[in-house]
């Protein structure tokens, strides 16, 4: 059923990233796990790709392929590491606030960049004091003249050792209306990264501390006009943040599965294949279904999301998709990061005590499963908005005011990069 959403480019796509993927990114993941550093070389031969640009407009010399495009690309990355693909998608992410906010003149000097692969975008927006509570951040942005200053800390910012561009959003007055948001190009004095801290899974990749000490940044560098800080960060976190994380889970779910599927064959009980054991069997049919689920959820957010960048194109009208598609997105990151995490356990109850060897993949799966339920909302907030859903108390649709032509670029026929 999944693969009904998936037109003949967007298998063609999958089909080339897989075999990137599993040719270049594979040989490497063993030093990834040994080293625990940060990758360096794979972040920039994925960039070279062209893959970070897979929703920006072919006027800045991106694929605009689209969402469920961008799926198929992170998922195939995090089937094989799922390092690499948080660093892809970190970096699609970081494009969004360019792509919505973005002046004509950001847009023509940052998006080209972004989609040859020679920039990497990243989001800054939690803090360590705050979390989750955008409107509690206390990072400040001060207007002196035609600057602003900057000084603050933000924590957990995807990319931040590899990161060219930080989209920084900061508080520059009171309540929901006082934050702001800012490109800050990487070598900008007053801009420190803290060392990089070894994480629980992810090896590879960096989600660490930007420190902002007095950052002077000119006024042009504003992304919006005060003010629109929160929608930045909303509207980056709902139509990709989330999508994105769904698409890192679903590739690492299948990377279980088949890990699964393959120790089941080659291990034998009572003569006969694992597999055959009554209850190894209920295992893996619990697997299948949940990435069977996993996978529908997540294609059909991301086909809704581009099908909302169609409407007002010719052969499209208002009436032919719902007036917005957060709850979808809101539900697959749902899904995927709970059960992803439920079939990392059901692996690993097959696997018994052959799966806390680092000789097998399984226990860096279930490592790495881990670091998908907090970012763009835990499982606790996607479900309290849900209920907002369900209650028609929801605060507005990020995908339908950010969706519109006027406001995103339309998905064409895929081309695929040399």
């Amino acid at each position: 059923m999944s693969e009904s959403f998936l037109t003949h480019e967007h298998v063609r796509l999958r089909d080339e990233v897989r075999a990137f993927a599993e040719t270049v990114v594979a040989p490497r993941v063993a030093e990834m796990e040994s080293s625990r550093g940060i990758e360096h070389d794979l972040a920039a031969l994925i960039a070279r790709r062209g893959w970070i640009g897979a929703t920006i407009g072919r006027e800045y010399g991106g694929m605009a392929a689209g969402h469920l495009a961008k799926t198929l690309i992170i998922e195939e990355v995090s089937r094989i590491s799922a390092a690499m693909g948080a660093m892809t998608q970190a970096s699609q992410l970081g494009t969004a606030k360019i792509i919505h906010f973005g002046t004509a003149e950001q847009k023509k000097a940052w998006l080209p960049r972004i989609a040859a692969g020679s920039c990497l975008p990243t989001i800054a927006v939690t803090e360590e004091g705050s979390g989750s509570h955008v409107l509690g951040m206390a990072t400040t942005a001060e207007r002196d003249g035609d600057d602003y200053i900057l000084n603050g800390a933000k924590v957990y910012v995807g990319n931040s050792h590899i990161g060219d561009l930080h989209g920084v959003v900061a508080r520059t007055g009171d309540g929901s209306r006082g934050l702001t948001a800012f490109l800050v190009e990487a070598d900008r004095p007053g801009l420190t990264v803290s060392p990089h801290q070894e994480t629980l899974g992810l090896h590879g990749f960096s989600a660490g501390e930007l420190v902002f000490d007095n950052c002077r940044i000119p006024a042009a560098s504003r992304l919006g006009d005060e003010g629109d800080g929160l929608d930045v960060a909303y509207s980056s976190s709902i139509l990709y943040g989330r999508p994105n994380l769904t698409a890192v889970a679903l590739g690492l779910h299948q990377a279980i599965l088949e890990a699964t599927t393959a120790f089941c064959r080659e291990r034998t009980r009572y003569g006969k294949p694992l597999h055959a054991l009554p209850t190894v069997q209920r295992k893996l049919g619990q697997i299948q279904s949940r990435l069977m689920t996993a996978r529908l959820t997540a294609y059909h957010a991301a086909h809704l999301l581009d099908a909302m960048s169609r409407t007002g194109q010719p052969g499209t009208e208002p009436s032919d998709i719902a007036p917005g598609c957060d709850a979808e997105l809101m539900n697959a990151k749902l899904v995927n990061a709970e059960t992803v995490l439920d079939s990392a356990r059901t692996a690993m109850e097959i696997h018994a005590a052959a799966g806390l060897y680092t000789n097998r993949p399984i226990e860096r799966c279930l490592r790495d499963a881990h670091h998908i339920f907090a970012p763009a909302g835990t499982s606790d907030i996607q479900l309290l908005r849900l209920a907002e859903t369900a209650l028609g108390t929801s605060k507005g649709h990020y995908s339908r005011r950010f969706t519109t032509p006027e406001n995103s670029t339309p998905t064409t026929a895929l081309t695929i990069p040399a």
